[in-house]
């Protein structure tokens, strides 16, 4: 079945959501005019139920099919926030919020979904309960966490659960998808290099954290390249350096480093960390300074279940005609958490040849509508038969 002539009829309905979305982006939990949004539309739509507070600021929607009697509960996942990103794209319904907008596209994911929840609330064509999941923070905050640990999966009842992320490279409204592990844990590092600062044309009389710095950055990269098997995937990335001194003559006293891990797997992660905290503990030794690594475990891998997204694609195929097999990515997704509570699986749907997410020049590709709302239905309709 292509994409539904329901969606060509709220095309520039769910459109006009999308834009107003665009132009006031919030941050992380602090979605309030969004959720607020979400929750009149959801009111409007005629939804069975609708919870409000859930993860902080996420709202969860009802809708019950024609009949119940599979008893079958399958949950549709849509997440909220913006970037901390001044835009540049250009277009009339820019953000209005000065250094935020949705640089990520979830405008373009939260109005799809609501443009699903309008079709299933008007056709209730399925034999089940479908739960509608419209989520905060998954930028940084754990959002997807947070709604789990609020009982989210229990108190509704869900039983699999899918969600979507447009992309940039895929052709406009096609599709792609890969079972297993698919999007990366995305682990951060905090590292406090203490020397003794001095005069920069005494360096003798230091221990200078800048030298220690470099060995270590350095060092930081053979965990990858010298620990790691070949075939398994590890990024470990310095993203900052920061010195207690800005001046051209003094030799600072400490060194403050940032950075990411990304794994596949959990050996991986256990790896890096280990060999992150041995290399501090070396070169903090070796050149009588001492080092402070503070690592902490963020987002899990993202795993697609094998039978739901077989079925995923299957549906994808359905509406665009094909589904490609997408590459393994790098980048975290807080969808992680849901799947780790239940079976499901996440799906790419192709943005075109547009500027790259998290940039300041992307904009969320509104020809895509149709077909992403499609696919959420017929997840529905497929899975749950009326």
């Amino acid at each position: 079945m292509p994409v539904k002539n329901r969606f060509a009829e709220l095309h520039d309905q769910i459109t006009e959501w999308r834009r107003d979305l665009h132009q006031h982006p919030e941050l992380l939990f602090d979605t309030h005019r969004t959720s607020a949004l979400v929750e009149e539309r959801l009111r409007a739509f005629g939804c069975d139920d609708i919870a409000t507070g859930i993860g902080r600021t996420g709202v969860v929607g009802v809708i019950k099919g024609k009949s119940t009697g599979s008893g079958k509960v399958i949950a549709l996942r849509a997440d909220m926030d913006a970037l901390p990103i001044h835009e540049e794209t250009g277009v009339d319904y820019a953000s209005k919020v000065e250094g935020k907008m949705h640089a990520c596209g979830h405008d373009g994911h939260t109005a799809m979904l609501l443009g699903a929840a309008q079709y299933l609330a008007e056709t209730r064509n399925f034999d089940g309960t479908c739960v509608v999941i419209f989520q905060p923070a998954e930028e940084g905050g754990g959002g997807g966490r947070e709604m789990c640990e609020d009982g989210l999966m229990e108190r509704f009842g869900v039983q699999e659960v899918y969600g979507m992320h447009n992309w940039p490279g895929v052709p406009e409204g096609e599709f792609a998808i890969r079972p297993g592990p698919f999007f990366a844990a995305t682990d951060v590092f905090n590292i406090e290099i203490e020397g003794r600062g001095g005069h920069a044309a005494k360096p003798n009389e230091t221990i200078d954290p800048i030298v220690m710095a470099g060995q270590l950055v350095t060092a930081l990269q053979t965990i990858t390249a010298r620990n790691a098997d070949p075939t398994e995937q590890l990024v470990v990335s310095v993203t900052s350096i920061q010195s207690s001194s800005n001046a051209f003559n003094v030799i600072p006293q400490s060194v403050h480093l940032l950075g990411t891990v990304r794994t596949m797997s959990a050996e991986m992660r256990d790896l890096a960390e280990t060999r992150m905290q041995s290399l501090c503990d070396g070169v903090g030794t070796g050149f009588g300074g001492k080092i402070t690594l503070d690592y902490k475990r963020s987002y899990p891998v993202m795993v697609n279940h094998e039978e739901q997204t077989a079925f995923a694609a299957d549906v994808a195929r359905s509406v665009s005609g094909d589904c490609a097999e997408a590459p393994l990515i790098m980048g975290g997704e807080d969808f992680a958490y849901m799947l780790e509570e239940r079976p499901g699986a996440y799906i790419l749907i192709g943005n075109g040849d547009t500027a790259k997410v998290h940039s300041p020049d992307y904009n969320f590709n509104d020809n895509a509508i149709p077909a992403g709302c499609s696919w959420w239905a017929e997840i529905v309709e497929q899975r749950m038969p009326a």
